[in-house]
C-alpha cells in the first residue's frame, strides 16, 4: 500500500517534468525560427529602440510575431520614473513600429495576461 501512495506523485511528477521540458523546447524552435526570419539585429534594434528613449536602460527584450508582424519588443526603464517605456522595431525593416508608455498597473496587467497563455 505504502508503495502505492509513493507512486502516483512520482508518477505525476515525471510526468509534470516532461510537459515542462517539452514547453521549452517548443519555445527555443519557436525562438530560433523568429529569429531566422529577422533582418534587423537584436543589436541594430536596440540602438533604434534607445535613440527613442535618451538615457534609457533596457530591462526586457524579445523577438515575436505582434499583429502580423515581426517584431523587437524592448521595455525601457528611466532613472526616476516606475513608468516603462515599450519600443517596437519592426525586425524586417529597422522602422520604429511604436512607442507607448506603461504605468505600473499596466505593466502588472500585461504580465498577468503573458502568465495566462503560458498556461494556455
Amino acid at each position: 500500500m505504502k508503495l502505492k501512495s509513493l507512486l502516483t506523485p512520482l508518477l505525476i511528477l515525471g510526468l509534470s517534468a516532461g510537459v515542462a521540458c517539452s514547453t521549452f523546447e517548443a519555445g527555443k524552435e519557436k525562438q530560433a525560427r523568429l529569429e531566422a526570419g529577422a533582418r534587423v539585429s537584436k543589436a541594430d534594434a536596440e540602438k533604434t529602440a534607445l535613440a527613442k528613449v535618451p538615457g534609457g536602460k533596457i530591462l526586457e527584450a524579445e523577438l515575436e510575431e505582434e499583429k502580423g508582424k515581426l517584431i523587437w519588443s524592448f521595455d525601457i526603464s528611466m532613472p526616476g520614473s516606475k513608468n516603462i517605456t515599450e519600443v517596437q522595431v519592426d525586425a524586417l525593416t529597422g522602422e520604429v513600429v511604436s512607442v507607448d508608455i506603461e504605468t505600473p498597473a499596466q505593466q502588472e496587467k500585461e504580465k498577468r495576461d503573458k502568465e495566462k497563455e503560458g498556461k494556455k
